[in-house]
């Protein structure tokens, strides 16, 4: 049976060390989250994921899901249970409003927590995982009815929440959606349609779900402009708030699916469904793009999340495998064989993972700082450009990170040989609800074009000169700094490249269109490696600043993150050159077939 250690200490490291966390008190909720309430709250979710919700991860995708006759959905055992120490202990409003019941801390908090709780058990973590976006669009867009309504009975964890986006016909392209919203007298309006593949759209774990649905209101226009969005409990509230009865509801079928198999994934009728509209008419997609943002960074989690399980099961197994000798001689010559540890091409895979995990890490809590600085900064000038980073940073990490993350469970099953193709060890698991990651929310394909046709252009440019602003002047103050040179030196190259690449859209891409799109795959990926390669920059020079500070007992772990590092930038960063190079042939190759020749 697998197993998980959260990584605590590196967590706090990186808030405490790299990030400095603590510049930030003055924000809101900041000074609330002491360094040592930090810790404890990292500790205590470790110690909750762990303890209760990883144990259920294999049993839960052996049982899976069922549905009644009825429509009613029942989660595997134990699920309801650990759900509900989930609410109790208050983790689903750990960075929620306090008006509402919300503690009112730090996102970055929340955001770690998750990583924990969905490397622990990824399908499991998505019940709140949908709740904590769904809290967010109303938090932003919903009036100050809806919100006093629903937010309080959400954020306790009582009522759970999904978003309802796909239609059997209509996937990533939301304009051809054809539910239908019919107004009614009192305001409300009668929801009629079916969405397809809703997570956790029918469940036993709430005693109501909050579903936010597009739809489309009658005489709306056609296209993306004619979209609403409403908000639909599964059970009618009453006026005092308890829950009542049916509200045409229900949960035609499950799919079955490759992974996540204890999540419910859910064909979802509505027949005359009452719900409100969340804002303006035809205004939908903006609010649900609130929430697409916050579930997109949720994926980029779950990639490195499963990134991160399959490793230490990998390591530990690389260690205890006992198959063929040294190239240089035999390490344990007592016994017949040696662990494949000791073999090259074995560290080159778990090397690679851990290098990619640790500055994934890295860039998500960055990038989750500037979530929170985005939103409680009294600045305006601070909050449009943490904001800004938020936008440029999303796809990078949702197409990189699990793109990336899917490919090192695949790496790490390898290490197990045939082991790894066997339900008992749980590696082929890990491949399997890693998979999903790289499709929903928007398939990284889709990422891809939304950075280089929209969020590079965005005002100007303004968001990704500011990305190469921060670098340019991390690389220009440490570039007298020798012991940082096997750093600084690789991630000057990378950022390069990365110039190189955008300067080529900007003469390219405007005239032949095809030119982004056959390039913006490769674009990402050779973003995101820069993201990866600044973050273990700012690793290094904080090394180098506690062990010249007198690290203790600590320095022979932060020497190994130097050695992780310099690995990234050996053997992981030089790829920038030939994401560049891809970039550079355009489209003319690619775009010259007939269909037929397909």
């Amino acid at each position: 049976m697998p197993s998980y250690s959260a990584p605590v200490d590196d967590t706090l490291f990186l808030l405490n060390d790299v990030l400095d966390y603590d510049q930030h008190s003055s924000l809101r909720g900041f000074a609330d989250a002491t360094p040592d309430l930090v810790e404890a709250i990292l500790r205590e979710g470790a110690k909750f994921a762990e303890g209760v919700v990883q144990p259920l991860n294999q049993s839960g995708d052996e049982e899976g899901c069922t549905r009644s006759e009825d429509g009613s959905v029942s989660t595997p055992k134990g699920y309801k249970e650990a759900y509900t120490g989930f609410s109790e202990g208050g983790w689903g409003g750990l960075s929620a409003d306090p008006d509402f019941g919300g503690q009112g801390l730090p996102h970055v908090l929340t955001t770690a927590i998750n990583e924990y709780m969905s490397s622990a058990n990824m399908a499991f973590a998505m019940y709140p995982g949908l709740t904590a976006g769904a809290i967010a669009a109303l938090t932003l867009h919903g009036s100050q009815e809806q919100k006093a309504k629903y937010l309080p009975n959400m954020i306790a964890g009582t009522w759970t929440g999904t978003m309802n986006l796909t239609e059997p016909h209509c996937g990533t392209d939301l304009g051809l959606i054809r539910t239908k919203a019919t107004p009614q007298a009192d305001g409300s309006y009668k929801i009629s349609g079916t969405k397809i593949f809703i997570s956790a759209g029918d469940h036993d774990l709430s005693e109501n779900i909050i579903h936010l649905v597009l739809a489309r209101i009658d005489g709306a226009p056609e296209g993306t402009q004619g979209i609403s969005l409403f908000v639909v409990p599964k059970l009618t509230i009453n006026d005092d708030g308890s829950v009542g009865g049916a509200n045409g509801v229900t949960c035609g079928s499950l799919e079955h699916k490759m992974g996540i198999n204890s999540n419910a994934t859910c064909v979802m009728n509505y027949d005359g469904s009452t719900g409100w509209l969340i804002g303006e008419e035809n205004k939908g997609l903006r609010a649900m793009f609130t929430m697409m943002n916050e579930a997109r960074i949720g994926v980029a989690v779950q990639g490195l999340s499963q990134s991160e399980v399959a490793y230490q099961n990998a390591v530990a197994y690389a260690k205890d495998r006992i198959q063929g000798r040294a190239l240089t001689g035999p390490k344990n010559p007592d016994k017949a064989a040696d662990p494949i540890l000791v073999h090259p091409d074995v560290r080159r895979v778990l090397m690679g993972i851990r290098a990619f995990n640790e500055a994934a890490r890295a860039l998500i809590l960055w990038t989750a700082l500037h979530g929170d600085i985005s939103h409680r900064s009294e600045d305006e000038k601070t909050r449009q450009a943490s904001d800004d980073m938020m936008g440029l940073m999303t796809p990078v990490l949702k197409g990189v990170l699990t793109d990336t993350g899917f490919a090192n469970t695949v790496n790490a099953q390898q290490m197990f040989g045939g082991h790894g193709y066997i339900t008992e060890w749980g590696m082929e698991q890990f491949v399997r609800d890693a998979r999903i990651s790289m499709i929903y929310e928007g398939a990284n394909g889709i990422q891809a074009l939304d950075l280089v046709g929209r969020k590079l252009p965005a005002n100007g440019g303004r968001a990704v000169m500011s990305f190469f602003g921060e670098v340019g002047t991390f690389l220009q103050e440490n570039g007298e700094n020798s012991d940082l040179a096997a750093f600084t030196g690789p991630l000057k190259s990378g950022l390069e490249d990365l110039q190189k690449a955008t300067m080529w859209f900007m003469n390219n891409a405007m005239a032949q269109p095809d030119n982004a799109g056959a390039g913006s795959t490769d674009y990402m990926h050779l973003f995101g490696l820069v993201g990866m390669g600044y973050m273990w920059a700012k690793i290094a020079k904080a090394v180098q600043d506690k062990i010249a500070a007198g690290a203790g007992d600590k320095e022979d772990w932060l020497k190994t993150k130097l050695t992780f590092g310099a690995f990234f930038m050996e053997r992981m960063m030089p790829e920038t050159s030939a994401h560049l190079a891809r970039i550079s042939t355009g489209a003319d190759t690619m775009m010259s077939l007939p269909a037929e020749a397909f």
